[in-house]
């Protein structure tokens, strides 16, 4: 309830104190404070907030990062933890970007203000280490309508072939190409580039 709501309450109240009994107003308080909490709930629809962040992310369209962005985003993924400033996760998507990544909504809904969505992604890295896409269910916290952390849990990662596709791939590249060693851990746009020319050359090269 607002203040110039609350003011227009007790002016009602101060001129009809003959007429209008406690409960009434207490009652009238209670209903007008319910509308207004509903209200401001139904301004914020967190599952469109989500869409828009995997939208940002299927097109590396770094130009909306602003309408779901906070002060900062966190990253859970198992016991893994990273907080990002704006700069730093720009930085991150236009790594991502390098490899053409698809993203696709699977599943996605909303509870009591957190959403849990289901997501496909798929990209030359991920074609290449693991050979088919990630399955992850994602937890997305919002803070009013900003996004400020997203719990990232992988589903039938097949950890197997990828560490068999990136090991082989990384004592290739050190014999072969030592000068593009450090790629693997380089989550910057030019360690992108180093990551996807190193799958390129593995690929085309290695027997």
């Amino acid at each position: 309830m607002t203040y110039s709501m609350f003011l227009i309450i007790s002016n009602v109240t101060n001129q009809n104190k003959p007429k209008m009994s406690k409960s009434i107003v207490l009652l009238l308080l209670l209903t007008i404070g319910l509308i207004s909490c509903k209200s401001s709930e139904k301004e914020i629809n967190r599952v469109e907030i989500a869409k828009q962040y995997f939208n940002v992310l299927d097109n590396s369209d770094y130009s909306k990062m602003s309408d779901w962005f906070a002060d900062s985003l966190t990253i859970i993924e198992g016991e893994y933890k990273q907080t990002y400033s704006k700069n730093d996760y720009q930085e991150f998507l236009k790594w991502d970007a390098v490899f053409a990544p698809k993203y696709e909504i699977l599943e996605i809904s909303q509870s009591n203000g957190i959403v849990k969505a289901k997501i496909s992604k798929m990209d030359k890295r991920i074609s290449f280490l693991h050979e088919e896409p990630f399955i992850t269910n994602q937890i997305i916290k919002f803070k009013k309508d900003k996004i400020i952390s997203i719990e990232i849990e992988y589903m039938d990662f097949n950890e197997v072939t990828w560490e068999r596709n990136r090991n082989g791939l990384l004592s290739w590249i050190d014999e072969t190409y030592p000068a593009l060693n450090g790629f693997i851990n380089d989550q910057t746009e030019s360690g992108g580039i180093k990551f996807l020319k190193a799958i390129e050359l593995y690929k085309n090269n290695a027997k």
